[in-house]
């Protein structure tokens, strides 16, 4: 079922935090928050970690790797992260992450891994097959794909019936018009944020997950045709501070 993405965006619209998310390791599955800290990284511990194929140096995302969404990321009280496999094993350790992907992994921190950060992206962003891999940088610090962002923002609005998690926001919210904030300041709670930009969309989110997400390549066809390859904004962080569900957000 596609979502409906005609709701009427009017500028200047408020709106209420209606889910928090982190992902502690890129690509794998996240954890719900009531709140969180929000610093210049975005949310504390968001893409802290990732897997790094041992052979070619490159982050490992699920565009490459769907399996990676079958796997969640949990957060430790000591900044360090666990993996919980689909078969339920808990584990940090290399050598287990690298038999159930099949292929020689390292788990590593971001605050361990110096400069801009080298990802896989097919060619083809408008289907759901191989059709080659043309390297991207990501950003310094945490392991964000968008170097000009640190926080995503999407709305019920703009989302329709589609899930939520099929498009991996830090934010998302009741109401509608995050599109009309590009170029603003907002306040979320106690943070403020600027944003920059319309998040772009790849095979990613056609990708299924666990939790009862089934693969739907009519998701980015819709996309592109409806909303030009992008959904959801991403911002800065110009003012760190908590956020919380049920926080309004309004332009700054």
């Amino acid at each position: 079922m596609v979502g409906h993405l005609d709701a009427a965006l009017v500028p200047g619209m408020t709106a209420r935090v209606r889910e928090l998310w982190r992902y502690p390791v890129k690509s794998l599955l996240g954890e719900r928050l009531s709140g969180a800290d929000v610093g210049a990284q975005g949310i504390a511990g968001d893409r802290g970690w990732a897997l790094f194929d041992v052979a070619t140096g490159l982050g490992l995302t699920a565009r490459r790797v769907p399996e990676l969404l079958f796997a969640a990321a949990r957060s430790r009280p000591d900044g360090s992260v666990a993996v919980v496999l689909p078969d339920g094993t808990v584990t940090a350790d290399d050598a287990v992450l690298s038999r159930w992907v099949g292929r020689e992994v390292v788990l590593r921190r971001a605050a361990d891994v110096a400069g801009a950060r080298t990802y896989e992206n097919p060619f083809d962003v408008t289907g759901d097959e191989e059709a080659g891999w043309d390297p991207f940088q990501g950003a310094d610090g945490a392991f964000h794909d968008n170097a000009g962002a640190r926080v995503t923002l999407v709305s019920t609005g703009t989302l329709g019936s589609w899930d939520p998690r099929r498009f991996r926001a830090n934010v998302v919210l009741d109401g509608a018009g995050e599109d009309d904030w590009v170029g603003t300041s907002v306040l979320v709670g106690a943070v403020a944020l600027d944003v920059v930009d319309r998040v772009p969309r790849c095979v990613m989110v056609t990708r299924p997950q666990a939790g009862g997400i089934a693969r739907d390549t009519g998701v980015l066809r819709t996309v592109h045709r409806q909303r030009g390859g992008a959904l959801a904004v991403g911002a800065l962080v110009t003012r760190p501070g908590p956020v919380s569900v049920g926080d309004e957000v309004r332009p700054a």
